[in-house]
């Protein structure tokens, strides 16, 4: 695959994935469509979209079928599926889905098929990660797409789409826990034998470094924003109290405008509060009962991962092996937007590459039944009423 076309902007209306002020988040967007239309020649009509925000619940749910000892084909692989879409809407009520993905078959108990087509038994079971999200939030989003004139053919889970354009496919079998280090929250998900199978999201990002640094320091947040990427360190130097930084003063000018501090101060006030960030991580995963499943692999992405010393905080906090993700397996990314900051715009190119296979299935919530993109879920559903 090859990108032809990029568009970059502040994300500005913008707050822990949420829409917050419509007019400023219609500009950004505007301006990023733009920018990719004019370095790609072409319109863009139709898009995806990775959704962080409204409060993200994950669920796993198990069905079973019986197949009375026939092989097993498309219509029973359709039913497991239409009957696990109707608990996945009870157990959500209030909500509206905005993934269900296929976390692995069973076949007469046995786990471990990914392919069950072609297969025999009594018994075809199916687990299905489920991901679910506050209404509001969605509806504001799909309302902003409206305001850019553009169609939505899926949402998409952040964290899904970050591990699809970062994470190996060892990693994924082995399992492998995936840390997004966005701007207004931090989205974690679990990868085991060859599927996602939970995501969480913690109310703390890279936003919440520079707001520190900026009151921290009495200085504007583009100051402390470009404090924090040119000078920032999650970890103390040996030259640190001796490294003097400049800090214009917020709302003062001529000589008294700037002021001197040791780069120390500047990492003290940074070393925090990404403390605070993985250690909720940490607890999340003990939380969810898959810390030894997610195995002793994490991988860092999203801009919060650029900062010097994120990495071996994350390693000691988490006790796990860690690395950088960048987006692999893409031609024409330009060397500003090849690192971990561009991983999830990057992973829904590889996402749209796959969604037609019965593997990655999208379910974007409208009303009570849902709305996949290329209709498989209204085509699912008329068959399931036709045939129960």
């Amino acid at each position: 695959m090859r990108v032809i076309g990029i568009g970059h902007q502040i994300a500005k209306g913008m707050r822990a994935g949420t829409v917050v002020d419509m007019d400023a988040a219609e500009e950004a967007v505007r301006g990023a469509v733009d920018q990719a239309e004019r370095m790609a020649k072409e319109r863009i009509e139709t898009v995806l979209l990775s959704f962080s925000g409204g409060r993200p619940v994950s669920r796993l749910i198990d069905v079973e079928t019986d197949i009375a000892g026939h092989e097993i084909g498309e219509r029973d692989l359709k039913r497991a599926l239409a009957q696990a879409h109707l608990l996945a809407r009870r157990s959500t009520e209030g909500r509206e889905i905005l993934n269900a993905i296929p976390a692995g078959y069973t076949i007469d108990g046995t786990p471990g098929f990914r392919e069950p087509r072609g297969m025999f038994g009594a018994r075809l079971g199916l687990r299905l990660h489920v991901v679910s999200a506050e209404v509001g939030p969605l509806r504001n989003l799909k309302l902003l797409a409206e305001r850019c004139h553009l169609e939505i053919s899926a949402l998409v889970v952040a964290p899904y789409a970050s591990g699809m354009s970062t994470l190996v496919e060892d990693e994924i079998d082995l399992g492998v826990t995936l840390i997004d280090l966005g701007g207004g929250s931090t989205d974690v998900a679990v990868f085991y034998d060859g599927h996602m199978i939970h995501t969480d999201q913690v109310p703390v990002g890279g936003n919440h470094v520079t707001n520190d640094i900026a009151r921290g320091l009495s200085t504007s947040a583009a100051h402390a924003e470009r404090l924090k990427t040119l000078h920032g360190s999650a970890v103390a130097g040996p030259d640190d109290e001796h490294a003097m930084v400049s800090v214009p003063r917020v709302g003062e000018s001529g000589a008294d405008a700037m002021q001197q501090i040791p780069r120390s101060m500047l990492v003290g006030i940074i070393q925090p509060r990404i403390e605070e960030t993985l250690e909720l991580v940490r607890d999340r995963l003990r939380a969810s009962g898959l810390a030894r499943t997610a195995g002793r692999r994490a991988v860092l992405t999203g801009g919060g991962s650029l900062l010097t010393g994120v990495r071996e905080h994350a390693a000691r906090v988490l006790d796990k092996q860690v690395r950088v993700g960048r987006p692999l397996g893409l031609h024409g990314l330009a060397e500003a937007t090849e690192g971990p900051a561009f991983a999830n715009a990057a992973g829904l190119l590889v996402y749209a590459d796959r969604v037609p296979g019965e593997e990655h299935l999208a379910a974007m919530a409208d009303g009570g039944l849902g709305n996949w993109g290329d209709g498989r879920f209204q085509r699912l559903g008329r068959w399931f009423k036709e045939n129960f």
